[in-house]
């Protein structure tokens, strides 16, 4: 009953932000903002003449090896330093300062680093994740009961042990809200790497139309990679409730409602 309840919302949610949509372009005009019909009927045409595809999976292959990239580095460093107090004291301040450094910033760098090629994208959105990840993970650890690991060790549990049974079962629901927040950066992350330069991609068909004064084929692609980020949040979401199914569903269920927050 619940499930339906939600489902329905949804539905309203999105016929609601139609009913809007419509009405801002009676309002605006179709030129500055296309109605949702004309704008369904350019990405259809654009997903059967196959330029959808070809420019989604770009952008796609771009924000999935830049998450693995900074997702994976992220998730287990805060391990590492929590063997290590002296060390995460010291680079602290300067993690906090790297997640402070506006990522957009240092798109043009990575380009002449890299290239305008996909590298440079990968890198952005690694910059991205890694961060999200990291401090998630970090808050994790650190909300572990120190009684725990204590009552282990006294039962004399090794430190393999405790990390396996103890830290691990704790940390992995903080590292699943990381990898939930960072998702739709790492997609956001690779178009706007596409928007600065590129010749292929999402943030690219965005960039072309507005440089065509198409303003319906901007509309397009905004759209797709909408689908697209709700798409990989659900993705995620059912991989974290098929591995986490030993948690209470309550858990589980506060959780999704506080978006990993």
């Amino acid at each position: 009953m619940h499930k339906a309840r939600t489902v329905l919302d949804r539905v309203l949610v999105v016929a609601g932000v139609i009913a809007l949509w419509q009405m801002a372009s009676l309002s605006a005009g179709a030129y500055w903002v296309p109605a949702p019909w004309p704008v369904l009927k350019t990405l259809w045409a654009m997903a059967q003449s196959g330029a959808l595809a070809r420019h989604a999976s770009y952008t796609f292959q771009a924000a999935a090896w830049g998450f693995l990239i900074g997702g994976l580095p992220g998730a287990v460093l805060p391990f590492i330093l929590r063997r290590m107090p002296r060390l995460s004291a010291i680079l602290d301040p300067y993690l906090v300062g790297g997640y402070g450094i506006p990522k957009l910033a240092l798109a043009p760098l990575f380009i002449l680093w890299f290239g305008i090629g996909i590298e440079s994208k990968i890198a952005v959105v690694a910059s991205v994740v890694f961060f999200l990840v990291f401090f998630n993970t970090t808050a994790g650890v650190r909300a572990i009961d120190p009684k725990l690991v204590q009552m282990a060790r006294l039962v004399g549990a090794s430190e393999l042990l405790i990390a396996r049974r103890v830290i691990w079962p704790s940390a992995v629901p903080f590292i699943f809200a990381g990898l939930r927040v960072s998702t739709p950066y790492a997609i956001g992350g690779a178009v706007i790497a596409e928007l600065i330069s590129s010749n292929r991609g999402l943030g690219y068909l965005v960039q072309l139309g507005a440089m065509n004064f198409k303003t319906v084929e901007v509309f397009a692609a905004i759209l797709a990679i909408t689908l697209i980020v709700i798409g990989a949040n659900a993705l995620v979401n059912g991989i974290e409730r098929r591995l986490l199914r030993w948690r209470p569903a309550n858990a589980l269920n506060k959780d999704a409602a506080s978006g990993g927050m």
